[in-house]
């Protein structure tokens, strides 16, 4: 009768492996704070100065040329006071969450499409993805020529247009922003759910279809939760980049006709570039700043996105 024997250890491939005293495992090989510095750095210098910088000229008073004054809150109290300011909170809100009604289910199919295996698939998502390569000046640029009420597409179109000044109603030139906000940035959040679809593993479509669930059952009953950081993801860019929007509406509307259009940046860029009272200008800036991180805080908070954990955490 024969006695198993358990196979010698190499040692000194156990010293390769096992983790140095007084550390975990999890804890080898993780880049120290020397590796984050430089962009710490980065960042400190051109968003935590420039912000605390804002902060302290929403309580003065500048033109531009003299010393700044303190003045305390006078410039919050004229805000709050000015009902086109109310008006611009409640525009930038509308702007931003037509964005996410319109770009979030439109990215989602083009995303999940985009990750299979179609034929031609390649080449229409490079075309699809160009609109992302322009810069919003130039899309704004190319759209305000388009919809020209006197050489443009509405002038040859009057049975669908009307008199064609698609930008002379409030409802129409909220319509083209988001529309315009859709055409540009819809391919980066198609992109975000491209990528985070090619991540979901087969074996749990080819379980599926083992037994018996069709397209739309895998659909939504696989795709769609396995998507649910994604979508979280999308949806707070969409929102910040919805609030600070202001290229498009200097470019397409002037904040028109009238105030109808005047949102939040762009009324702080006419508070402080056009009227040159800075001090009014920061404050509006600084209260952007609070409601963006508010709504992105709520979100994070009602989805459990905070409570997410990556199975690469630590490496």
């Amino acid at each position: 009768m024969t006695t198993a024997t358990a196979p010698a250890v190499d040692s000194e491939q156990t010293e390769r492996t096992a983790p140095p005293r007084g550390r975990s495992a999890s804890e080898v090989g993780r880049p120290g704070f020397a590796w984050a510095a430089p962009a710490a750095v980065f960042f400190g210098l051109f968003a935590i100065v420039p912000l605390a910088l804002v902060v302290v000229l929403s309580f003065a008073g500048w033109d531009g040329l003299g010393p700044p004054r303190f003045v305390g809150l006078d410039n919050w109290k004229k805000l709050l006071d000015d009902p086109v300011m109310l008006e611009s909170l409640w525009l930038s809100v509308l702007l931003t969450g037509l964005g996410v009604l319109v770009q979030t289910p439109i990215a989602l199919l083009l995303g999940v499409w985009a990750a299979g295996h179609q034929r031609n698939r390649a080449v229409l998502s490079a075309v699809y993805f160009v609109p992302l390569l322009l810069s919003v000046t130039a899309v704004s640029v190319l759209w305000r020529a388009v919809l020209d009420p006197n050489f443009g597409v509405p002038s040859q179109a009057r049975w669908l247009f009307g008199d064609g000044n698609l930008l002379g109603t409030q409802a129409g030139a909220i319509g083209v922003l988001a529309f315009v906000g859709a055409w540009q940035f819809t391919p980066l959040h198609t992109l975000i759910y491209q990528g985070a679809a090619r991540a979901i593993p087969k074996v749990l479509y080819q379980a599926a279809e083992i037994d018996g669930a069709g397209r739309y059952r895998r659909f939504f009953h696989i795709t769609l939760p396995q998507l649910r950081n994604s979508i979280i993801t999308s949806t707070i860019l969409m929102v910040v980049g919805g609030l600070t929007t202001f290229d498009t509406v200097l470019i397409l509307t002037q904040g028109g006709p009238g105030t109808d259009t005047t949102i939040s940046a762009y009324y702080m860029y006419q508070k402080a570039f056009k009227s040159f009272d800075f001090g009014a200008g920061a404050a509006v800036a600084l209260l952007l700043v609070l409601v963006a991180t508010v709504i992105s805080l709520v979100l994070v908070r009602l989805s459990g996105y905070d409570r997410m954990r990556s199975t690469m955490e630590g490496l």
